[in-house]
């Protein structure tokens, strides 16, 4: 899909590669609008890109764009520390031109940020959030060494990594893939004023649509005391927490299936008779 303008690309045009997982969908599942209640789904990919943390498809229309400089998407040369907030308008323009006015975003990662922002910043366009592996701090201590080694060691990382990552974004990106991600985090952590200097300037506790939060147990890049702090700022979300799980519940053996039949059952409370003038609560 062609875009005119995208803040990622410095406003300059550029194709956005995506999937359409809506065909693998069983014709009980959600029947084709306007009759279905199904609001589709975006799915937003981490700093990596999505093929290294894949989705399974359960019975909602699900679109997965590859952010510009990612996968088959317009390469770009730099990532500003801004780039979440840059990366949710050109996500709402990818929507406009598939006609889509309101989705549910799934973020994880960087995607998961991305996705917050959209609440926050256009929640007419967000039907609800699903905010998996959440980030809430632009510094992270705890992962300055792996987002060094992405700068400066791409080559360093496992084989099974880095051939993910070659089949996601050709033998020539996927370097300045990691490189580009890993100097935006290292950048925003040089620009936190304070240890607990937030992503969203404090406006995290604002986002107004239902929200369902997903985080794993040992998810290396989670701070000490951040997904507290998360809960903290959205005290009415669904917090779904996998103990065994890491840093990509939704994919992992020992969470995917929980993961799936959870964001269901999310999903399946927001049809239009169910979700006007309610948002979830914690379990």
């Amino acid at each position: 899909m062609r875009l005119a303008s995208s803040p990622l690309a410095g406003g300059a045009s550029v194709t956005v590669a995506y999937r359409e997982l809506s065909d693998a969908l069983p014709a009980w599942a959600c029947p084709p609008p306007p009759a279905s209640a199904c609001p589709p789904v975006v799915f937003l990919h981490g700093g990596w890109g999505y093929n290294i943390y894949p989705v399974s498809v359960g019975r909602f229309r699900l679109l997965i764009p590859d952010r510009a400089g990612y996968g088959q998407s317009t390469p770009i040369t730099s990532l500003p520390i801004d780039f979440h907030r840059r990366a949710a308008i050109e996500t709402a323009a990818f929507l406009d031109m598939l006609g889509i006015d309101e989705a549910v975003w799934w973020g994880h990662s960087d995607g998961a940020v991305i996705a917050a922002m959209a609440g926050i910043e256009m929640p007419e366009r967000t039907t609800a959030v699903i905010l998996e592996a959440l980030h809430l701090y632009k510094d992270k201590p705890r992962s300055r060494a792996f987002f060094e080694q992405m700068a400066t060691d791409p080559d360093g990382f496992s084989p099974g990594v880095i051939t993910a990552l070659r089949d996601d974004h050709g033998e020539d990106r996927w370097r300045e893939v990691l490189r580009l991600d890993g100097q935006a985090w290292l950048d925003l952590a040089a620009s936190a004023a304070t240890p607990d200097a937030d992503l969203y300037d404090g406006r995290l506790p604002s986002l107004a649509p239902p929200a369902m939060v997903i985080h794993g147990g040992r998810d290396p890049r989670s701070e000490p005391g951040e997904l507290a702090a998360i809960c903290r700022a959205l005290p009415n979300a669904v917090v779904e927490c996998h103990p065994a799980a890491g840093h990509s519940p939704h994919s992992e053996s020992v969470s995917a299936k929980a993961v799936a039949d959870a964001v269901a059952a999310f999903i399946d409370g927001l049809t239009p008779g169910r979700r006007e003038g309610r948002r979830p609560t914690s379990p």
